[in-house]
């Protein structure tokens, strides 16, 4: 480590520790949930001076729905670390929780902040205010008032900044219409009508938390009729012949689900190829666990909405084949669409200088953006790397990678 790094000894606790502007760190990680924690680890295990900022587990404990299930096997439900032992089923060990599949979010969300607590005094729950450039180095300023310096930053910041939401419901109050993920809760709504829209696994996994709350609901989908993942079973139960076709990350059909394992190759595939295999790979679908939990929701397959409007203190919504629906609640599990100027704290200045694709960071080896010493790793990564990057099991790689591309490249700062 080098001699200008703050030492882990002379931080203090998160809740009362100012880092002065003339404090300088290895590389700066924003967002403490699985991607910034893994990073963190990975990252320490080299010899860097790390520092995370972020409220460990936020989006995961706040954004989520209570009684939430993890779409991932438990084998894919890891936050990597370098050796292998901050795994799911190590905590389960250490904390006494029953192991249990599919994998609980109260159980996940106590994982991760598990697995941060073994990172030893890295984390800073103070919010990032902003990024910006500072000659060769990051100048990152925090709500407190506070700045330091970075050699490098990590942009770890997840998606929920990125929420989803057509066009139709853009005009209609908060408190009529809210995303998947907004932390709206189940008990919420018991004994209201409650639209839900969309076909991937927040929108029906929603819908059965919301049912079984007591909420009169309806799923309106545009495709034809649902998906349903892992429904054949025994293909993932033939030996060597399903881990030829399979990987242990489960993302996508057979064949794809192969071919996303390896990010490295995915990378130098021209870019629609890159989209349709990601396209294909996280297409709407739902856990083979969710038809029975539906069984009595009213499910519309091949509609969509064409107009919301507010009709006193009820959402009337107008469908593409000229049915109408009244209802008290609209809840979007659209999913998130990837536009990094939605990371409020990436200056302005900084931000020009990204090039993009779309809303995604075009990263290189390494994750780097254009900005040198500036990457980008999670969801952000996925349109470059495929989405393995768009899962926790993507923390295997994404970790690895990162660590290994910035200790090659370290200098130190004259």
């Amino acid at each position: 480590m080098t001699t200008d790094t703050i030492r882990d000894s002379e931080v203090a606790p998160p809740t009362t520790r100012r880092i002065t502007k003339l404090a300088e760190c290895d590389v700066a990680v924003i967002g403490a949930g699985p991607y910034g924690l893994s990073a963190a680890a990975h990252l320490k295990a080299k010899g860097l001076g790390v520092r995370v900022f972020g409220k460990p587990m936020e989006f995961w404990a706040t954004k989520m729905p209570q009684g939430m299930l993890l779409r991932s096997p438990r084998e894919a439900s890891n936050i990597a670390d370098p050796v292998s032992a901050l795994t799911l089923e190590a905590y389960e060990s250490a904390s006494g929780t029953a192991p249990t599949a599919p994998v609980p979010l109260e159980t996940f969300v106590a994982y991760g902040k598990w697995f941060q607590r073994q990172l030893g005094p890295v984390l800073d729950t103070t919010t990032v205010a902003e990024v910006r450039r500072d000659n060769s180095l990051f100048e990152v300023a925090l709500q407190d008032g506070s700045t330091f310096r970075s050699r490098r930053v990590v942009v770890a910041a997840g998606v929920g900044q990125f929420c989803k939401k057509p066009s139709a419901f853009a005009h209609l109050p908060a408190a009529l219409v809210s995303h998947c993920y907004e932390g709206r809760q189940p008990g919420e709504f018991a004994g209201k009508r409650v639209a839900v829209i969309g076909a991937g696994q927040s929108a029906l996994e929603s819908a059965a938390l919301f049912h079984e709350a007591g909420a009169e609901v309806e799923v309106i989908a545009l495709i034809e009729s649902l998906r349903w993942i892992g429904m054949h079973s025994w293909l993932h139960h033939m030996g060597p012949l399903s881990r030829m076709l399979y990987s242990k990350h489960d993302i996508g059909p057979l064949g794809i689900s192969r071919l996303v394992a390896y990010p490295r190759l995915v990378f130098h595939f021209p870019l629609p190829i890159k989209d349709k295999i990601r396209t294909r790979a996280v297409r709407p679908a739902g856990s083979r666990w969710l038809p029975a939990r539906l069984g009595s929701v009213k499910i519309t397959t091949g509609n969509s909405v064409r107009k919301a409007d507010l009709v006193g203190d009820e959402v009337r919504l107008t469908l593409q084949d000229g049915s109408e629906r009244r209802v008290d609640h609209v809840l979007l599990g659209t999913g998130y669409r990837v536009d990094i100027s939605k990371y409020s704290f990436l200056s302005r200045d900084l931000l020009s200088q990204i090039d993009q694709l779309n809303g995604y960071p075009n990263v290189t080896s390494g994750f780097r953006s254009s900005v040198p010493g500036l990457h980008f790793v999670g969801a952000p990564a996925a349109r470059n790397f495929g989405p393995l990057l768009q899962f926790v099991t993507g923390t295997e790689f994404a970790s690895r990678h990162l660590a290994d591309h910035i200790a090659k490249s370290r200098v130190s700062v004259s």
